[in-house]
């Protein structure tokens, strides 16, 4: 806090001549989730900080809940230069490139601990990737792990079979293949829709899309698999983040630096406080049977070494990076 309070000090006379010249800039941030997610909630403080660091030069207004765009077009919207900022999970963007997806290989990084090792190892290629696409890495923040969400009682990979599967990205997807279930791809702003109507009877996520979304209304069973960690990312658009000054990218990266660490640990204590929540709206939830577990490694082997086959060299370098650690 005491350096961001430097950087404002730093930038106080660049935002004041900014705004005196008509200069100040409202940047649109589009969210996919929730206003009350607690990304969203990290996304809007680091939004309020950047306004305040920049004395207002720079007003970061957030968009939750796909309202501006939905969360698949989210990252083209940056790239493009229609908004200047936003939030995406990127590993709903494999089929550009497989690096995308190294945040959900099955059982890779199972815990917050790994997690961060994994990030630590993919950190500069993912960086150095998105620049190739015109964007600017802020920040990234882990969700809580992923488990399997259904509306039936499963014990087994057997027990999955024609079991309509929400999938958000290529490993979603390729899980739902593995286990014999039908793929439908769905944003998280619909999920809740998605459950009442019978389009998707089951998912893998983290207890807090479920929390958030109450999916208690609609599904009855929460195994906790640990499956991995995947991340959401604040990126700028490139030409944007060239325009600013020097004291306004201080800033915003010192405003990035508090948000991804308060994201972190909110992630990490909204862990246990959603599922406590998903047990009092009145679904089941507890480890799932070693029979399951045990099969879905087996399917996790696979997924892996379909995953290093598509990202090559560069992907075998991270997870041998990470393994190292």
């Amino acid at each position: 806090m005491k350096t961001l309070i430097a950087l404002f000090g730093a930038t106080a006379l660049t935002t004041t001549a900014a705004l005196a010249d008509g200069h100040a800039q409202t940047w649109d941030m589009p969210l996919a989730y929730s206003g009350s997610n607690f990304h969203s909630v990290t996304a809007a403080e680091f939004g309020k900080c950047v306004t305040t660091g920049t004395g207002g030069a720079i007003n970061i207004v957030t968009h939750p809940s796909g309202s501006l765009f939905p969360g698949a077009q989210i990252k083209r919207a940056i790239q493009t230069g229609q908004v200047n900022i936003g939030e995406r999970l990127l590993s709903g963007h494999q089929n550009e490139n497989a690096l995308f997806g190294f945040d959900s290989v099955p059982f890779l990084a199972t815990s917050f601990e790994d997690s961060t090792k994994l990030w630590d190892a993919a950190k500069g290629p993912l960086t150095e990737l998105l620049a190739e696409q015109n964007l600017t890495l802020l920040y990234s923040v882990p969700w809580p792990p992923q488990g399997l969400y259904f509306r039936d009682e499963v014990n087994s990979v057997a027990d999955m079979a024609g079991v309509k599967f929400r999938s958000y990205n290529n490993a979603t997807s390729r899980l739902a293949e593995l286990t014999g279930m039908l793929p439908v791809t769905i944003e998280a702003a619909e999920i809740s829709q998605a459950f009442a109507t019978g389009v998707a009877d089951s998912m893998v996520s983290s207890g807090a899309t479920g929390y958030d979304r109450k999916v208690w209304e609609s599904l009855n069973y929460f195994y906790e698999v640990d499956a991995w960690l995947p991340r959401n990312y604040i990126m700028v658009n490139s030409d944007a983040w060239n325009g600013l000054d020097d004291g306004q990218k201080a800033v915003m990266q010192g405003c990035a630096e508090l948000a991804e660490y308060a994201g972190y640990w909110r992630s990490v204590q909204y862990t246990d406080f959603t599922m406590t929540g998903l047990a009092e709206g009145g679904m089941t939830v507890g480890p799932a049977s070693e029979t399951l577990v045990n099969e879905l490694k087996v399917i996790g082997e696979t997924m892996t070494a379909e995953w290093l086959e598509n990202a090559g060299a560069a992907g075998q370098a991270i997870v041998d990076a990470f393994k190292a650690e």
